[in-house]
């Protein structure tokens, strides 16, 4: 039931990502005309990716690692 909540909790923040880059778009036309004319546009998406997948990584390793502690302290108890 855990990992349900997670995934849920994940769909919501791209939700919520997704409808605060759709007016950020409209507002930065030019630059993204020129991104898209030469070509750069795929490599600023590649970097945004890498990094919010790094993010994504970090988080759930952390919540894992949170886990394993706060079990060895009710264990302990």
């Amino acid at each position: 039931m855990k990992i349900h909540t997670k995934i849920l909790n994940f769909a919501t923040i791209l939700t919520i990502m997704a409808c605060h880059v759709i007016p950020a778009k409209a507002a930065g036309s030019e630059s993204l005309d020129f991104l898209r004319s030469t070509g750069k546009i795929y490599a600023v998406v590649a970097v945004i990716a890498i990094i919010f997948i790094g993010i994504v990584i970090f988080l759930f390793r952390l919540d894992n690692k949170l886990t394993k502690l706060e079990n060895q302290i009710k264990n302990e108890q």
